[in-house]
């Protein structure tokens, strides 16, 4: 049996990084915010790139290696293409003992995506889902999904229906879920999520996709209504201001340190997995909140999704010289 089955994207990522860029800022046409930064370059330019590293990501692939890292036993469930760049991912996958026998083979293009990064580390991702789109309910091999948890990261169009087939599946089984939707799904509101959230223990989001689900509010509001949609535990991410973990009438606050953000790419993905291992491993929330932060810092402190995520035995001996001092207020019931 699998400790967690992890279903989400796969992609091999390039990190192009060059010095040429700007940041400029401009009024926001999509009416949410009065102005947004947008990362640009000269038009008709021929720009030299600095570094260009070639890794692998997407959701899926980097829970599953994170949680490998900390110890467990994980498998990866997701489509990868016909093409080069499948071997490449199935072999990072391999690399980390990440179990790989439920991955679909599909005639087209994996998931490929370019990050381009200013002299300023902000980032813009260019992202080909390739195939990651098409895993279809058909494709779920039920009698061998034996894990304790799954994981669900984002899935789009026709591979949302697979999340919702085996969120009814989990449910019948007695298998948990830890769901981490993304913008992409979160901005299609509680209704159209409904089927995984009812099936949901761990739910780990950032602070907007919060708000886009369950409304603008205090995020001890916005937890509780995210409580009534099936979560168990809430955990609300907010970039260097912090996160939270809202469970059993208790509100967690881990604070975060200044350490030097190299990029963020993946970052979420640590938080999430690392949180998660903490639950399997016997830890409370308070500790769970803070291993995952630590584990996130060290991310984002280097380039590349999975290139300095922490052994359990890293995170720990980190976390005991630079601790997260984790706070607890009870809510209002």
């Amino acid at each position: 049996m699998f400790d967690v089955i992890c279903v989400g994207s796969s992609t091999v990522d390039v990190f192009a990084r060059t010095e040429f860029s700007e940041l400029v800022s401009i009024r926001s046409v999509k009416g949410k915010k009065a102005e947004e930064k947008l990362l640009a370059y000269p038009i008709g330019g021929k720009i030299l790139i600095e570094e260009l590293d070639f890794t692998t990501g997407g959701g899926g692939t980097n829970v599953a290696v994170a949680l490998s890292r900390l110890g467990l036993q994980p498998a990866y469930f997701g489509a990868v293409g016909d093409d080069a760049n499948a071997g490449l991912i199935l072999d990072a996958l391999k690399k980390d003992r990440v179990d790989t026998h439920l991955v679909v083979s599909k005639k087209g293009k994996s998931g490929y995506s370019i990050i381009l990064d200013s002299i300023e580390h902000d980032r813009t991702i260019l992202t080909h889902k390739g195939v990651n789109n098409d895993l279809r309910p058909s494709d779920v091999k039920k009698a061998e999904l034996k894990a304790k948890w799954f994981y669900f990261s984002a899935m789009m169009e026709q591979s949302f229906s697979v999340l919702e087939d085996l969120a009814k599946f989990a449910k019948r089984s007695g298998i948990k879920v830890a769901f981490n939707p993304s913008s992409y799904l979160a901005e299609k509101g509680a209704g159209f999520l409904k089927t995984v959230l009812s099936a949901t223990t761990l739910l780990v989001l950032n602070k907007e996709e919060s708000e886009l689900i369950a409304g603008a509010g205090k995020t001890e509001d916005v937890a509780q209504r995210l409580h009534l949609l099936g979560p168990e535990y809430v955990v609300i991410t907010d970039g260097k201001n912090g996160a939270y973990c809202s469970y059993d009438g208790t509100m967690y606050f881990a604070p975060t340190h200044h350490v030097k953000v190299v990029e963020t790419t993946g970052a979420g993905d640590a938080f999430a997995s690392t949180f998660l291992a903490g639950l399997i491993l016997g830890a409370d929330a308070s500790y769970s909140l803070a291993l995952a932060t630590t584990n996130a810092e060290s991310v984002v402190t280097h380039h590349g999704a999975k290139s300095h995520l922490l052994t359990l035995r890293e995170a720990t001996a980190v976390l005991k010289k630079c601790p997260v001092h984790v706070t607890r207020t009870p809510l209002k019931r």
